[in-house]
């Protein structure tokens, strides 16, 4: 689609299928999402219910859609290295480490937000 065509309600939902497709498509193949997942699906609601106010409910949830939607990129990026480049190539590995230690890096963020929520209610 050019940038002069207009987003109207035809292409919003076309877009919201193919990232429907997407989510479909990591849960499938990606064990990595799936588990993440599965934690999602305990900490989100629970990050909801023990939350006290918009701004801790916000942190602990959106936290946990972070390490989702950094799994989706990664999982993209080895996708495209292994289609572009199958044998083993030294910048190929470098790009799908550094997709990985996004999600760790993520991950650390998720232990960091729950911690120092957690920490200051027992102080």
């Amino acid at each position: 689609m050019s940038s002069t065509e207009s987003r109207g309600p035809r292409q919003i939902a076309r877009a919201f299928k193919w990232s429907m497709m997407g989510l479909r498509a990591a849960w499938r193949h990606e064990a990595s999402f799936r588990l993440e997942g599965y934690l999602f699906l305990i900490l989100f609601p629970l990050g909801l219910w023990l939350g006290r106010g918009g701004v801790e409910k916000a942190i602990l949830a959106g936290s946990l859609l972070l390490v989702l939607s950094a799994e989706l990129l990664n999982s993209a990026i080895e996708a495209i290295v292994d289609k572009a480049s199958p044998e083993f190539h030294e910048l190929a590995g470098r790009a799908k480490d550094m997709g990985s230690a996004a999600v760790l890096l993520l991950m650390f963020n998720v232990a960091l937000c729950w911690g120092l929520i957690f920490w200051q209610r027992l102080s």
